[in-house]
């Protein structure tokens, strides 16, 4: 047997290679031990697959990675009982193809941002020296006959490669960690980063005796072969202190890219920022990174879960990542999956998709508002809750509502967008039979408008911006209640009204809103034109401040029908008893048309502190004034 005993130099182009190695990535220099272990399963992996293509018919043992920490030596070891190497190739995996490929990445990386590089993998082994000033390797192939090598290299492009005494199979990787690195001979640090990065290899990984990582990865499973609680076990593990999620997505395709996963829609928190990734990215179960805005659609950023590709380029800057034909074709995959998944809840288990919909409404309108294959996708599943008798609670789709309402009111949508300020709004159209929707999410200020553009030939009207027809009593208020001035009931009304509130750019309008009680129906509503209203919504948005003044250019429609406004009416005109003191009875019906009116303006917008106490003392003004009345 020819013994082993060689000095050499690595051939390099890049003479700063070693320093930029050590610095490069330095905030991220802990992925040497993702890197040094996933070398090791692979070992493992390829002497699997040399035993069952018969290659290597000796004892394959218990597959193991074994990490040993050397306090007194400041060591960190990386053993694997894999495949091994022959000195050759040591020589041509470590000297030529291991530092060509770190050669290689650092050319073509030092200039760029590290935070712009996906996953940052191509430093494989001499990662290694970002943290160790020496890495030596012990190895043993499983060759008959081979000869354990030992090679050592401290940092520079010299190295030695000699025979080792290593009985068994397998390799082992050994540095000698630097003195800003020796936070990696902690236990407790070690454990942080396998089950970081290494938490669900295949082959079991050991530390002072223990496994320290979970191996099995669910998301590799068919979804056949798990339950309900597995999935919940696994977000609760990925997730703790989180809520349980409200659905899941089974990724599972190997053609024509491989792509395995399990996405989770989860409760959405009011701190979550919808902008970022809470999914995490794997490589063959080898974490990589927590954000994944290139590799999926925007509007499912905010699922969690794990993605887990080998067709998604790593070494990669973000941008190339964007435009990448293969990341852009998995994208569309995972949105149509999740757009099959909720199709399926919604079919076979509509109740639950309707418990859910307060958070996957979110999802669901952004997606639609953002990709147009998977709106198509999931037109049917857009629900609203609906003032109609249909269930506790009561949500329909779209085209449910325009096909019950077609008699009624044909290619014709109320909607409601704030359930509090618009609830009189809401009950004068219930009580005429006409079914509303609540469009009460944040999203729906887009999403109303992008319906209207995707059904052109229908009308949506928010409760409050007009009076439907059938809300209206025809021709009434026209009898004669001024003979004087030959004016109608309504023209006498509004003219009180214009009196009384001075506001020349308000709109007063007199109509008998239709109620089977005149009490229930509100004395006065205020109503602000739809186009008009809209574009103070836009205002709002684009400058993230609500506003606080309210349109001069307005309309009161005055309800007749109304005691309130017909008792109004006659104190006005004096027929009712005279208030004890100096007040004349013409002097509360402006104090009552102001009230009214403020009542009316209140579901429309808050009022400030001086328009509040305003308010307060007019209150104040007309009770004591109603209570000193004496028949």
């Amino acid at each position: 047997m020819t013994m082993i005993s060689e000095k050499g130099n690595i051939t390099i182009h890049t003479e700063s290679i070693f320093p930029i190695i050590k610095k490069w990535l330095y905030s991220d220099h802990e992925i040497f031990l993702r890197e040094l272990v996933s070398n090791g399963v692979d070992a493992i992996h390829k002497l699997r697959m040399l035993a069952r293509s018969g290659e290597y018919d000796g004892d394959l043992g218990d597959p193991k990675i074994e990490i040993t920490l050397d306090r007194t030596n400041q060591t960190l070891a990386i053993l694997d009982n894999g495949l091994g190497m022959t000195a050759a190739e040591v020589k041509q995996y470590i000297n030529q193809v291991a530092f060509s490929s770190a050669e290689a990445f650092v050319q073509k990386y030092q200039s760029s941002d590290p935070q712009q590089i996906i996953g940052h993998f191509g430093l494989g082994f001499y990662s290694a020296f970002m943290v160790a000033s020496r890495v030596e390797i012990d190895t043993l192939s499983y060759q008959a006959g081979a000869q354990a090598v030992h090679w050592s290299c401290d940092g520079s492009t010299e190295f030695t490669l000699e025979e080792s005494s290593r009985p068994e199979r397998g390799t082992t990787v050994t540095l000698t960690l630097q003195a800003d690195a020796l936070e990696y001979l902690e236990p407790s640090r070690v454990r942080q980063l396998v089950k970081t990065y290494c938490d669900f290899l295949p082959v079991p990984i050991y530390l002072d005796g223990e496994q320290i990582n979970r191996q099995k990865a669910p998301w590799k499973e068919s979804p056949q072969n798990l339950t309900r609680e597995d999935y919940l076990e696994f977000y609760r593990y990925l997730y703790p202190f989180q809520e349980d999620p409200l659905l899941w997505v089974h990724l599972n395709t190997d053609y024509p890219f491989v792509v395995n996963g399990i996405l989770y829609f989860p409760k959405l928190r009011p701190d979550v920022d919808v902008t970022k990734s809470q999914l995490k990215l794997f490589c063959n179960q080898v974490f990589v990174s927590d954000h994944c805005e290139e590799v999926v659609p925007r509007f499912l950023l905010p699922m969690q879960g794990v993605i887990d590709s080998s067709d998604i380029p790593l070494n990669v800057s973000r941008s190339f990542l964007q435009n990448d034909r293969t990341v852009r074709r998995i994208a569309d995959y995972i949105a149509k999956k999740v757009g099959d998944r909720l199709k399926e809840v919604y079919r076979n288990d509509r109740p639950a998709y309707i418990n859910s919909w307060q958070d996957l409404g979110t999802f669901v309108k952004f997606g639609a508002l953002n990709d147009e294959k998977f709106r198509k996708q999931v037109e049917e599943v857009v629900i609203y809750r609906s003032t109609a008798e249909l269930g506790d609670p009561a949500y329909t789709n779209l085209q449910e509502y325009l096909e019950r309402n077609r008699s009624r009111h044909e290619n014709r949508v109320f909607y409601c967008t704030d359930p509090a300020t618009q609830a009189s709004y809401v009950q004068l159209h219930r009580a005429q039979g006409l079914e509303v929707l609540f469009m009460d999410s944040f999203i729906d200020t887009h999403f109303i408008t992008f319906l209207e553009q995707e059904y052109k030939d229908v009308k949506f009207s928010r409760v409050d911006a007009d009076l439907d027809d059938s809300l209206v009593q025809p021709d009434q208020g026209t009898d004669l209640v001024d003979p004087k001035t030959n004016k109608t009931r309504r023209e006498t009304i509004q003219d009180l009204f214009r009196r009384a509130l001075d506001l020349p750019k308000l709109t007063i309008r007199t109509e008998a809103l239709r109620g089977d009680n005149p009490e229930s129906t509100p004395p006065a509503i205020v109503l602000l034109p739809e186009n008009q209203r809209r574009l103070r919504d836009m205002t709002a948005m684009m400058t993230q401040q609500p506003l606080k003044q309210f349109p001069e250019e307005h309309t009161l429609v005055v309800n007749t029908a109304h005691p309130l406004i017909q008792n109004l009416l006659s104190l006005s005109q004096g027929s009712l008893l005279q208030a004890d003191g100096p007040s004349p009875s013409g002097e509360l019906a402006t104090l009552v048309c102001q009230h009214v009116y403020d009542l009316a303006l209140m579901a429309q917008k808050a009022f400030d502190a001086e328009t509040m106490q305003t308010f307060l003392e007019r209150s104040n003004q007309v009770l004591t004034r109603l209570t000193n009345l004496r028949p």
